[in-house]
């Protein structure tokens, strides 16, 4: 089992940046195909982006497409999300997720506020 803790969240104007983290323990990332969702208030838990077990494959949300990268360094065990461009939409707490078929694990979330 691993557990999964994110940071790197905040307050942050319109057009402004953020790096979030997502930190392991238990196990080892490296086994683990990675991701970030958000939840905002009312809604419900959106994917966002996601990067494969060794870095080489990345996908994301139309919505967040060209502005967030997901990476990871597993000599680390760790996943990050560097978000530009910051958009008010964008306000949500942002979780991390870890996936092995048939298994997920859940971060606790950091919540990210883009004032407008």
């Amino acid at each position: 089992q691993v557990q999964l803790v994110e940071s790197g969240g905040g307050l942050v104007q319109a057009g402004g940046s953020l790096r979030l983290s997502c930190a392991a323990s238990g196990r080892t990332l490296s086994v683990y195909d990675m991701g970030w969702y958000r939840q905002a208030p009312g809604k419900e838990r959106e994917f966002v982006a996601r990067i494969n077990r060794i870095g080489g494959s990345t996908a994301y949300a139309d919505s967040v497409k060209g502005r967030f990268t997901i990476s990871r360094d597993n000599a680390k065990n760790s996943v990050y999300l560097q978000m530009n461009t910051l958009k008010p939409d964008d306000t949500a707490i942002y979780y991390c997720n870890a996936r092995i078929v048939p298994t997920a694990y859940w971060g606790q979330g950091t919540q990210v506020t883009v004032s407008s």
